[in-house]
C-alpha cells in the first residue's frame, strides 16, 4: 500500500511537472509571437515609411535625369487649366507658438489660382482666408519652419486650407515672396 501511494504521488508530480512545463512553453511561444508582431509593426510604422519615401525620391530623381528636357517642360505646366492668375495676399505677422512667445513670423504669400473668377472669389472671402492662414501660421513653432522640407509642407498645408475655403482644385500653388522668422 505504501508503495502504491508513492507511485501515485510520483505520477502526480510528473504529470504536474509535464503540465507546468507545457504551460511554460505555450506562454513562451505566445510571448515570442506577440513581441515579433510588435517589432514588425514598429518597423513598418516608424522605419519602413521613411525608407519608402527615400526610395521614391531616389526613383524620381533618376527618372528626371533620364527624361528628355521637352518632357520635363510638359509635366511642369498645368495642362488642364490653361493660363493661371496670381493673387497677392497682404503680408502676415504672427507670433509663433513657442513656449516664451518671443518669436515672430512675417510672411507674404502669392497664390496661383486657375482663373480670374477665383481671384474675385478670394476677394469676397478674404476675411476667411486671412483667419485660416493666421490660425495655421500661429500654430507653428520656430522649429516647425526651420528646414526646407518643413517650408514645403507649410506651402502644401496652405494650398489645402485655401482649397477648403474656395473649392477643391481652384488653388494650384502658393509662393512665399517674403519669409522672415525671428
Amino acid at each position: 500500500m505504501a508503495e502504491e501511494k508513492k507511485q501515485e504521488e510520483t505520477q502526480g508530480q510528473t504529470e504536474g511537472k509535464k503540465k507546468g512545463g507545457l504551460l511554460k512553453w505555450i506562454i513562451l511561444v505566445l510571448l515570442l509571437i506577440i513581441l515579433g508582431a510588435g517589432g514588425f509593426f514598429g518597423y513598418k510604422y516608424f522605419f519602413a515609411g521613411a525608407d519608402n519615401k527615400i526610395v521614391a525620391e531616389d526613383e524620381e530623381s533618376v527618372a528626371s535625369q533620364t527624361e528628355e528636357p521637352a518632357q520635363e517642360e510638359q509635366e511642369e505646366k498645368p495642362v488642364e487649366h490653361g493660363p493661371t492668375e496670381m493673387y497677392s495676399l497682404p503680408p502676415f505677422v504672427v507670433n509663433l507658438a513657442d513656449p516664451l512667445g518671443r518669436r515672430y513670423l512675417k510672411i507674404a504669400i502669392d497664390v496661383e489660382v486657375i482663373n480670374k473668377e477665383v481671384v474675385e472669389e478670394i476677394d469676397k472671402n478674404l476675411p476667411k482666408v486671412k483667419d485660416t492662414l493666421l490660425l495655421l501660421l500661429s500654430s507653428k513653432t520656430f522649429s516647425d519652419l526651420d528646414s526646407m522640407d518643413e517650408k514645403i509642407e507649410l506651402k502644401n498645408e496652405i494650398v489645402h486650407r485655401l482649397n477648403q475655403i474656395l473649392g477643391k482644385g481652384k488653388v494650384l500653388n502658393v509662393y512665399f515672396t517674403e519669409f522672415v522668422a525671428q
